[in-house]
């Protein structure tokens, strides 16, 4: 394993995604629908609007009543939203109309009431009206049977909207996917208490923990597991019912770092170790007796950046969701030297312009301890193996860190 030749990221990532299943499907009320993925097509059980309804307060008339103005009218009823009128509206006659009403049989347009004078029981309409001006017609927005929403959709607050309006309870969606993960490491101790002079506070739970959350997964944290082959296979065993286990550091080449070792005895089949990046060199990928198992670098910035550019995207998958990564293009901001052999993540702010390209800048810093500078990043800058010099103004390939 150690002479393995480092694998490109890009070929890495299909390898990962190639080897996930969805997962199964279930039927879930709209207010636990956001962010779910959708298992099968949404469609609609009504039509909007069920008839033709007024777009504005004020008198539906036929327009070949109002052709030549001012014309005065005799005003024969009156119709508030989710009322109706149910006479035949006839000629030299108008009803009072308010947003969302529907329209009496004979109307076919609406004048607005800034364009008319009350008097009594008459309307003077001082504005022609064209046919259907002000008329929301049946069945404008969609109709019963209509395709809403495709299979595969990630759903959005104005998807469950629709969902409502399209009279659907419930939709249904795959299963969050269960992802366990557990830190490794005798110096972490957990967020909140008091380390020991050669300890420091464990950040990657937490930081992975709200990932996978974003991402529409769902997070099973196994806590901290100490440098012992024994822990490691406990921590492990307890992720038993997850669809995917995540390991933290004790992935490299160190004498302390015992993943392998630990979860060989247990059915650990390693597809490729080591990947042409940085940071995040050190990333293992297996399967432990079937599941997916991605064993990410323990230093901090390696693994949240691992995480985004693999974890992200096969959470995404498993969920039948779109698993690409969402790159754009920006204008550097700052020089950056040439690049060396292995693909490069720099961390970098991203200034939005109005009309132009977003401005990347990177960080004079890019040490992969450094959460301060990956909290501030807007962006990571992805520079190819052996990258020429690039002045500040040449164009970069981002992937956005803030949506």
């Amino acid at each position: 394993m150690a002479q393995q030749p480092l694998l490109p990221v890009e070929e890495a990532r299909a390898r990962i995604l190639a080897m996930l299943h969805t997962t199964p499907v279930e039927t879930v009320p709209l207010s636990q629908a956001l962010g779910r993925v959708l298992a099968e097509e949404a469609i609609a059980r009504r039509t909007q609007p069920p008839a033709d309804l007024s777009a504005m307060d004020g008198y539906a008339v036929r327009a070949s009543d109002v052709v030549a103005v001012p014309t005065r009218l005799t005003v024969v009823g009156d119709v508030p939203a989710g009322s109706f009128y149910s006479r035949q509206l006839n000629e030299g006659e108008a009803v009072r109309i308010f947003t969302g009403a529907a329209l009496p049989r004979g109307a076919d347009t609406i004048v607005i009431q800034e364009d008319t004078d009350r008097e009594g029981e008459v309307v003077v309409v001082k504005e022609a009206a064209a046919a259907g001006q002000h008329v929301r017609v049946c069945g404008l927005d969609f109709r019963t049977g209509d395709a809403g929403m495709p299979a595969g959709r990630k759903l959005s607050p104005a998807d469950i909207a629709f969902a409502a309006a399209m009279n659907l309870a419930t939709l249904s969606v795959h299963k969050r996917p269960v992802i366990a993960f557990f830190s490794t490491g005798d110096e972490l101790v957990p967020p909140g208490t008091e380390p020991g002079p050669n300890q420091i506070v464990s950040s990657n739970n937490d930081g992975l923990a709200a990932l996978i959350l974003e991402a529409g997964g769902e997070p099973l944290d196994l806590g901290i597991a100490p440098d012992r082959t024994g822990a490691i296979r406990d921590a492990a065993e307890r992720a038993r019912d997850a669809d995917m286990l995540v390991t933290l550091g004790g992935a490299s080449v160190g004498e302390h770092d015992l993943v392998r070792e630990a979860l060989m005895p247990l059915g650990l089949d390693i597809d490729f170790w080591k990947i042409a990046m940085r940071p995040g060199k050190p990333l293992m990928y297996g399967s432990l007796n079937g599941k997916p198992m991605l064993g990410l670098p323990g230093n901090p910035v390696s693994a949240y950046v691992c995480a985004v550019l693999f974890l992200k995207p096969a959470i995404q998958r498993m969920q039948g969701g779109d698993s690409a990564l969402r790159t754009t293009l920006a204008r550097l901001g700052r020089d950056l030297p040439a690049n060396g052999s292995r693909e490069d993540y720099v961390r970098a702010g991203l200034d939005h312009i109005h009309g132009e390209l977003p401005v990347a800048t990177p960080f004079e810093l890019q040490d992969s301890s450094m959460l301060s500078i990956l909290a501030d990043a807007g962006c990571l800058i992805i520079r190819a193996p052996g990258a020429e010099a690039m002045n500040a103004g040449g164009i970069v390939t981002v992937l956005p860190l803030r949506v």
